[in-house]
């Protein structure tokens, strides 16, 4: 009976890639999205290897005679106002937006499924609790509420991290009790307790993996969000502290010389844009290819 259950998952994930591959539009923002993990896996080696001496000597090292040079065969992106190359400041930076907002997003994710999983499974005092503390904090806009605990607790990455999380938990927890709404009184899980499973069991094993397509589609829309917040409190000065390189910083710092040189202010924004909207029509499209109303 397990077996069948387990062949019968892979077959739905299975047809679920095979949708997903028709959808042209999401599979390259897929690409480009891939292409980005590749560039920050790479700087991450780099700077094991070399000690972070390519780091300092040709990303956060400052030129001011070259500075605000244009694009150019050898500084393909120019040069910012500081002289540093923009081409490896922004590829150093996707490691602190991509890697940063998809940490964010997972630690939300584990909070606000079991949050949501508990709130839909017990329900009664133990929803009514969960929730409205779930909308409480939905009632405060997730920048917002970044901005406030970054001011509160410091600029470091780690407090960073913990904001952008917490303004997203509200969102995961909802979704996960809206599908376990859907999914706890399914005969499966009838049949699972009628054999003794617990309601941890039940709750790990049966529920919150039959909720994992709307979780995936609501993740994955959310790094694009996290990546924004990120980049938001960066251009605010409560985010990555510079010299680190980070795209939001990246513009704040431009912005004064936008009329000297259009290539500093443009070229992060670009990244900004081009890796929400990848991460976007990705989101569109495993939404579709996750839908299990949708037939060929």
């Amino acid at each position: 009976m397990k077996g069948n259950n387990d062949k019968k998952q892979r077959s739905l994930w299975m047809d679920a890639w095979r949708r997903l591959k028709k959808n042209k539009l999401a599979m390259a923002g897929l690409f480009f999205i891939m292409i980005l993990v590749v560039l920050a896996l790479f700087t991450v080696v780099v700077d094991i290897v070399t000690n972070n001496v390519f780091y300092e000597e040709h990303v956060i090292k400052q030129n001011l005679r070259l500075r605000l040079q244009g694009p150019s065969m050898e500084h393909i992106f120019g040069l910012d106002e500081f002289g540093r190359d923009i081409f490896l400041r922004v590829i150093w930076a996707i490691r602190y937006s991509l890697f940063m907002g998809t940490a964010a997003i997972a630690i939300s994710v584990c909070i606000g499924s079991v949050l949501g999983a508990i709130a839909g499974f017990y329900g009664k005092t133990i929803d009514n609790v969960i929730m409205r503390i779930m909308d409480i904090f939905l009632a405060i806009p997730s920048m917002l509420l970044a901005l406030a605990i970054v001011a509160a607790f410091g600029t470091s990455l780690a407090n960073v991290l913990m904001a952008i999380a917490i303004s997203y938990v509200p969102t995961f927890a909802r979704t996960v009790r809206a599908s376990v709404l859907i999914v706890k009184d399914q005969e499966y899980i009838e049949a699972a307790r009628a054999l003794g499973a617990g309601d941890a069991r039940i709750i790990v094993r049966y529920i919150i993996p039959n909720c994992l397509a709307p979780l995936i589609v609501q993740a994955s829309l959310g790094v694009a969000g996290a990546i924004l917040s990120i980049a938001g409190l960066s251009f605010l000065g409560l985010g990555i502290q510079p010299p680190t390189p980070e795209w939001g910083s990246m513009l704040s710092n431009a912005r004064s010389y936008i009329r000297d040189g259009w290539h500093i202010t443009v070229i992060p924004g670009l990244m900004i844009m081009f890796t929400i909207l990848s991460l976007n029509v990705l989101g569109d499209g495993l939404r579709d290819a996750l839908d299990p109303r949708l037939k060929d």
